[in-house]
């Protein structure tokens, strides 16, 4: 059971029952371009569910935490089913255990060297499983360090964002962010610094993703949070060093039962969150790459500025090799180089319409 502020919560989320599946809805200003699909109960998962990431090296195989919140939590290994887009549609085999993990709530991501952190509720601990182990290799208690209880939701900022490298943590009781740092420990797990910031966003945190600057609707770097208590995802804009801007907030789906962990999908870019309670399943959220590329601004409409906005950047960028310009990026083609073929490419989608 998750606690807020000593009330008992049910697992489904603070006001929302378990039957909640076919009432969560992508919020109107995202709707026009994103899609979510439920992919169900991973099969040989016990219930609840915690926080969720695809294996190192192996796209296929997505790891996810079982009996959530339990002495007897472990990470297990769940096959994907793609579609001919790449796109995960479902799982395959029945799921193996990778490895114990007691207490698991939702943070689960890898750190450097492919070590595996996880969070652990309500004793608000960190784990840590070297590559090649099937138990935890370290564990640390984040409240003597200044972080308030119990965590909750936790990530490391992915490479190419401001912030890259640090450790955010997001504690499901308190609902505060804080902004900490890693260190090697000489043993192949890490040191945890104490917190360097820390401020309210509430929720109940359980997942932290990170969106790049590009994706459609996001113009900026953002990051997106589960919020358990409010049954919701949310969109924040980023600062320099990867934590959430409050005043930015914007809802970007609700309706939801226990929003858990999430990841984003290394092949597709799509956003997989996992619940804990609310039917004990994974949702797959479309949209982040869009097929239509003639929406060149990724702003939902096709018109004149995606027009604009291309030959801006192709004026600025011909003869740049790699992605190039302000608006979206004019290799247009993708055959790592701006010139010619990327502009008349680029003539034909507008002219389709896509």
């Amino acid at each position: 059971m998750k606690y807020c502020g000593g009330v008992v919560c049910a697992m489904v989320g603070v006001g929302l029952g378990a039957g909640v599946a076919g009432a969560q809805v992508i919020d109107d200003y995202y709707e026009c371009a994103y899609r979510f699909v439920e992919l169900g109960t991973p099969p040989g998962v016990p219930s609840p569910l915690g926080g969720l990431v695809f294996k190192a090296g192996d796209p296929n195989t997505l790891l996810i935490g079982g009996s959530a919140n339990q002495t007897g939590g472990k990470i297990y290994e769940v096959p994907v089913v793609r579609d001919t887009d790449g796109r995960v549609v479902g799982f395959g085999a029945a799921s193996t255990v990778h490895a114990d993990a007691p207490n698991i709530d939702g943070g689960l991501f890898y750190g450097p060297g492919n070590v595996l952190f996880f969070t652990r509720y309500s004793m608000n601990n960190m784990g840590q499983i070297k590559p090649g182990s099937t138990s935890m290799d370290r564990d640390i208690a984040l409240s003597p360090l200044g972080f308030t209880s119990s965590v909750g939701a936790s990530t490391i900022v992915p490479a190419g964002f401001m912030g890259a490298g640090r450790l955010k943590v997001a504690p499901y009781n308190s609902g505060n962010w804080h902004d900490a740092t890693i260190s090697p420990d000489g043993s192949g797990t890490f040191d945890i610094s104490a917190p360097a910031t820390s401020f309210f966003i509430g929720g109940g945190p359980e997942g932290i993703v990170y969106v790049e600057a590009g994706a459609t609707l996001f113009f900026t770097q953002s990051v997106l949070v589960s919020e358990y208590s409010g049954g919701r995802i949310v969109s924040y804009e980023i600062d320099a060093i990867g934590d959430p801007i409050p005043s930015t907030r914007r809802i970007f789906m609700s309706g939801l039962g226990g929003a858990e962990g999430g990841t984003r999908d290394p092949v597709t870019g799509d956003f997989l969150f996992s619940t804990f309670g609310g039917g004990d399943r994974v949702l797959a959220v479309r949209g982040f790459n869009p097929d239509c590329t003639a929406n060149y601004n990724r702003d939902c409409t096709i018109d004149i500025l995606d027009f604009l906005d291309f030959f801006d950047d192709f004026s600025n960028c011909e003869q740049d090799e790699g992605p190039c310009g302000q608006y979206g990026n004019a290799d247009f083609n993708g055959d790592t180089i701006v010139d010619i073929l990327d502009l008349l490419d680029f003539l034909d989608a507008f002219g389709a319409g896509c």
